[in-house]
């Protein structure tokens, strides 16, 4: 069950030097901070920069909230979606997964339980 959105990914290729000038721009810390990824908490979503990918080519990715990340993803692909990136721990129990919806489009899920899955953002 998709739940609302909860992330939205941004490729750089300094994540160090991208960190910084972000926490500057919301004016707080991540919650976060791996050198794989790296991820600040706004107004109950999620800014996530990673140090892959080329900024402005990839896009961002919007990450969609569920409460289990592995039967979502079975359930999309059940639909036609077709596996991007398989489902991945990321640390702190957080799992993601992206498909491509049968148009071509990038679609991503989270389960992520740092959020409150009743909170309406």
């Amino acid at each position: 069950m998709i739940q609302g959105l909860r992330t939205v990914i941004y490729p750089v290729t300094q994540l160090n030097e991208a960190t910084d000038w972000y926490r500057r721009v919301l004016d707080k810390a991540p919650y976060f901070e791996q050198p794989f990824y790296v991820g600040f908490e706004v107004g109950g979503f999620e800014l996530g920069l990673i140090p892959d990918g080329v900024p402005g080519s990839t896009g961002a990715t919007a990450y969609w909230g569920t409460p289990d990340a592995a039967a979502e993803l079975a359930r999309l692909e059940a639909l036609g979606a077709t596996v991007e990136s398989p489902l991945a721990d990321v640390g702190e129990g957080i799992r993601v997964a992206t498909v491509r919806d049968p148009y071509g489009n990038l679609f991503g899920i989270i389960e992520n339980p740092r959020f409150d899955r009743n909170k309406v953002a």
